[in-house]
């Protein structure tokens, strides 16, 4: 009797309309999920530094020849199979997050294919973002690409071929820029020069490539660290110092001599039209460069009417360019005669936020994190930076900062600087994408400047929450880090759309904020190399706030700092629209 109920149950189940629905459901559910997998998988062998940096050693021994015609051409194949793909799934089968999620797959391969018309391969190298720094790291030794076991060493021999055939191709496609007239500023080469020196060093020992090779694990046996050692040493003398040298003598030479003297990305064939791909890039939305200058403009006078106040606060007579220069040169903000201290200093702002970050944020990342000092043969012409943790946490995240000078070293921006940086900015928002199970794999590891940096940016402004900005040249670091992405709004577009030359741009930051003039000199030859990116900050940090300002307005006592933080940080990066959208929907649902 209950077998027959139960066959009789199962029958009426089959039928029923709304069993098929689920059914039908869940099968394009599987089906594009097994297609997010397979974007993912084919990335990774495309991109497989990709998988490094992810702590995925399966292409541990590839390096990819991006300036290659087949590269280029399995590049374009690929997003535009993936294009088609997404295609085939209709909005209403899919679930909210699946939208949001296709939505993000169509902006990814829109906007990589749309890169592919602007001849960025004419200048594979610079000074600041180019593979030959990142290189550098992985050769240390003390980056993503592991050195544990011989596997791992031979690994990396195989991945310095690639790379070797890279710099050769760098060279080529320069070759072929200075006829087309895609050509780096001199002010720029100039840069690239002592950064190519540091591969051309002929005693091994003092070279970073041979870094590996004097920290060998003591496991290993005689015979190994012997063939390693012998295998190192030839790759080096054979490969590395002669690409090197070869490049550093085309770069000194040639190329120096087709430098442009000009400043701006405009001046380069389809310049202006190629900034326009790069502002909507890096920004994420369809902001023109004239709206973005004067968005620059009003938020320099609005931050400068704040610094006004704690010129008063402090006591200082004079102009606010005058107290720029107090700020640069007191000596009681340069305390420091040892690196240790900048970063024993660092480790001193984390532990005095930890009792109140419980406040506001729920979602703690697992990955651990570490301050250390940016490798000397790039810090120079290094910024602070993140590098995130293994998506597996057993590589921490690490904010790096430069100590070029450490008697020089000014500490007035440091609270903001750690929080941008490090915790609750980048450490948090990338370590919480990464751990996330929720999220497919391929949205794991996705980078949008408007989003990341924005978050990073709105990050500092929670300082007095957290806190910190108790002494109010602290807190004017703040307000000067928000005026130095002010800053970029108007001199990123003034050198790319309105025809600024560098010294202007110097000129410009120097006469609005204390930043020292050769961390300024660094910075305006930063967006020289890379058009854009520097617009992304504000603007991400703008809308971030906007929306926490229309939660808060709207949501009253109903308002939870922590729920809305996150909201903001469970989706991963994602074009700011979609993230409007997101918490609007959130704002929505808890009136």
């Amino acid at each position: 009797m209950a077998v027959a109920c139960m066959m009789l149950l199962m029958t009426s189940c089959k039928n029923d309309p709304k069993n098929n629905d689920t059914e039908m459901a869940d099968n394009v559910s599987e089906a594009f999920n097994t297609m997010l997998d397979d974007y993912y998988e084919e990335g990774l062998i495309l991109n497989p530094l990709n998988a490094t940096f992810a702590g995925d050693n399966r292409y541990n021994d590839k390096f990819p020849n991006v300036l290659s015609d087949e590269w280029v051409n399995s590049a374009k194949s690929y997003y535009e199979k993936f294009n088609k793909k997404l295609a085939e799934f209709n909005e209403e089968d899919l679930s909210d997050s699946e939208k949001m999620t296709k939505a993000i797959l169509k902006w990814e391969c829109d906007i990589n294919l749309e890169g592919f018309n602007y001849s960025q391969d004419l200048r594979p190298i610079d000074q600041m973002w180019s593979p030959h720094l990142m290189v550098g790291q992985l050769a240390s030794g003390k980056s993503a690409q592991p050195f544990k076991t011989v596997e791992d060493y031979n690994n990396w021999l195989k991945r310095l071929d690639g790379y070797t055939e890279w710099l050769r191709s760098a060279e080529a496609k320069m070759r072929k820029g200075i006829e087309l007239g895609h050509v780096l500023p001199k002010s720029l080469i100039v840069k690239v020069l002592p950064q190519l020196q540091s591969g051309m060093v002929e005693n091994l020992d003092e070279h970073l490539f041979f870094s590996p090779v004097k920290n060998m694990p003591d496991a290993f046996s005689a015979e190994d660290k012997q063939m390693l050692t012998d295998a190192y040493t030839k790759k080096l003398n054979e490969k590395i110092i002669p690409a090197y040298t070869s490049l550093y003598n085309f770069m000194s030479t040639d190329y120096m001599a087709a430098g442009r003297t000009t400043s701006g990305i405009s001046d380069i064939p389809n310049g202006s039209a190629y900034y326009k791909y790069m502002i909507r890039l890096f920004t994420t939305t369809n902001m023109t460069a004239d709206e973005i200058h004067q968005l620059g403009l009003d938020e320099v006078a609005r931050i400068s009417s704040e610094m006004e106040k704690i010129k008063e606060q402090v006591g200082f007579e004079g102009d606010l360019k005058s107290f720029f220069d107090h700020v640069r040169n007191k000596k009681e903000l340069m305390p420091f005669t040892d690196p240790q201290q900048v970063i024993d200093n660092f480790n001193a702002i984390h532990e005095r936020m930890k009792p109140q970050i419980e406040k506001l944020f729920d979602m703690k990342p697992k990955t651990a994190f570490e301050v250390r000092r940016t490798e000397e043969f790039r810090e120079r012409s290094a910024s602070a930076e993140y590098n995130p943790g293994s998506k597996d946490g057993t590589r921490p995240g690490i904010f790096y900062t430069p100590i070029p000078d450490v008697e020089k070293y000014n500490t007035y921006s440091d609270e903001s600087l750690f929080l941008h940086e490090a915790i609750p900015g980048h450490h948090y928002q990338i370590s919480l994408t990464q751990e996330s199970e929720d999220l497919p794999e391929f949205r794991k590891t996705l980078w949008y400047s408007g989003y990341g940096e924005g978050w990073a940016l709105y990050s500092e402004s929670l300082g007095k929450e957290l806190g910190l900005y108790t002494d109010p040249y602290q807190y004017f670091g703040m307000l000067g880090a928000e005026m130095h992405r002010a800053i970029r709004l108007v001199v990123d577009t003034g050198l790319h759309s309105k025809g600024w030359t560098r010294e202007q741009a110097i000129q410009y930051s120097l006469d609005n904020e204390a930043e020292s003039e050769a961390s300024i000199i660094s910075e305006i030859e930063r967006y020289m190399a890379m058009p854009g990116q520097a617009l992304s900050y504000k603007i991400g940090q703008l809308k971030i706030r906007e929306l926490r300002s229309k939660a808060e307005a709207e949501l009253g006592d109903k308002f939870d700092i922590g729920q809305f933080h996150n909201e903001v940080l469970e989706v991963g990066c994602v074009p700011l629209a979609l993230l409007e959208n997101k918490i609007n929907n959130w704002i929505e649902a808890n009136k």
